[in-house]
Parts: structure tokens; C-alpha cells; sequence
């Protein structure tokens, strides 16, 4: 695995290299930043590592900078002293995230998570699981979710709706459980099957199978959707007519 380590605190790096060596000696760091500057220079002048250890505060810039400069299309594991960036780092690749002084037992689970997910979907190309959209023509079959610190596969027959709240896309399947997934609504709804999933709005993508009742509102559609959510459902009186050509076939 060849893992690229961008941080500025020389210990800390240090600190970073024993811990992997010790835990897999075939890991190969092929690079080491410790500034915006300097990683996206390293980024456009090197080929994309396997897996990147990121520090979220670097000595120019927030490392989120980066992602902003470069198209990153290989999983990230944030470093930081600080845990109030859990939910900004959702939106950069982020497989997982590491709070510093990093101990061992949490750096090897992060590290199995890396290994069971290139293993397991190894004939999609590990790296563009990440990307934020694809130009190939077939419909997802799946997605990599994350819930809390662990990541699972979801089939998309599976999938009841998918949903914006505070600027994080989430996926509810038909159980009720609630995953966040790494991807735009506008993304998904290129790549899902439109005769199955429909956009009813700007927060909302919904399976058809999904929707248990629906009425007309002064034009609009209200829908009920199961599982329940607390909040109604709207497709607007401009889209009212899109969505029953949908609803019936």
C-alpha cells in the first residue's frame, strides 16, 4: 500500500511512520507534505497514493484547502487534535478519522477498514468509490455508506430515500437505518435508475417503493413515506406532473 503523509509537526510524522511500519512493513510512504502548497505541488507532480494521513491544520492552510486545488480521488484519514471537524471532513473523501496522540489499536482498525474495503471491492477500483461523480454509463448497484466510525455496503434496492440536513447527505434504507453517504443529491440522481428513484425536491431522492400514500395540495404533492420521517414531503405544483408520469409507470 502506498500511503502519502501530509502533516507539519516533524514528531508527529515520525510518530506516523513507527506506528505504520510496525503495524504492516509492507506499507510504502511514497511522500511526506506538511503544507497546502507543497501537497497539491506533490499532488500534481507524483501518481495518486493507495491512502493519504491528513492533518486537518497545516502550516498555511486548513488541509481542506487542498481538496479545493485537486481533485482527490483516493481515500483520506484525517489527523487531528481537535474533533469538531468530524462533519466538515465527511465531504472530502474521509474514511476515517483519527484524534491525536493517535493510539495504535484505533490506527489498525483504520487500517482493516482500508484493507477489508480494497478486498471486498476491488473489480469497482478502490479509489474511484470516492469520487464525487462518474461518467460511466451503468446504474449503481451499491454504495459505501458510513455509519459512525464504520463503513458498509448498501444496495441500492435496499435504499427507501436519500435526504440533505445541515449540508450532510444522508441514506435511510428500508430497516430505518441512517447512513451518511459521500455523494450529492445531484450526483445520485445521475446515477440511479430514474424509473425507480425520483427527485421530489431540492432535500429529497426517494425510491418508488418508498412511497406509501401521496395527496394533492393546492396543486402540489404531499407524500407519506416509509419508514416514517418527521418532516412532509413536497413536490412542487411545477413538478406535481413529472412525479404521477413516475408514479404510474
Amino acid at each position: 500500500m502506498k500511503v502519502l503523509i501530509i502533516e507539519d509537526e516533524a514528531t508527529a510524522v515520525d510518530k506516523l511512520l513507527a506506528m505504520l511500519r510496525g503495524l504492516d512493513a509492507s506499507i510504502e510512504i511514497v511522500g511526506t507534505t506538511e503544507s497546502v502548497k507543497d501537497s497539491v505541488n506533490w499532488l500534481n507532480s507524483n501518481p495518486s497514493p493507495d491512502l493519504a494521513f491528513v492533518d486537518i491544520q497545516l502550516s498555511d492552510n486548513s488541509s481542506f484547502e487542498i481538496f479545493k486545488q485537486y481533485d482527490v480521488k483516493f481515500p483520506v484519514i484525517f489527523t487531528t487534535a481537535y474533533d469538531n471537524y468530524i462533519l466538515q471532513s465527511f465531504e472530502y473523501n474521509s474514511l476515517d478519522y483519527l484524534l491525536k496522540p493517535i493510539q495504535m489499536d484505533r490506527l489498525k482498525k483504520a487500517l482493516d477498514k482500508v484493507k477489508k474495503l480494497e478486498t471486498h471491492f476491488w473489480q469497482y477500483k478502490f479509489n474511484e468509490l470516492f469520487e464525487q461523480s462518474t461518467s460511466r454509463p451503468q446504474k449503481k448497484q451499491r454504495y459505501v455508506v458510513k455509519k459512525g466510525v464504520d463503513f458498509v455496503s448498501v444496495n441500492v434496492s435496499d435504499i427507501a430515500y436519500i435526504f440533505t440536513e445541515y449540508r450532510v447527505v444522508f441514506l435511510k434504507d428500508r430497516e430505518g437505518n441512517k447512513y451518511i453517504i459521500d455523494k450529492t443529491l445531484t450526483d445520485l440522481q445521475e446515477e440511479l435508475d430514474q424509473t425507480q428513484f425520483f427527485r421530489a425536491n431540492r432535500k429529497f431522492l426517494i425510491n418508488i417503493e418508498a412511497v406509501q400514500k401521496f395527496k394533492s395540495d393546492n396543486g402540489k404533492i404531499v407524500m407519506d413515506l416509509i419508514p416514517e420521517i418527521k418532516e412532509e414531503v413536497v413536490v412542487s405544483k411545477e413538478n406535481a406532473p413529472n412525479f404521477r408520469s413516475w408514479i404510474g409507470g
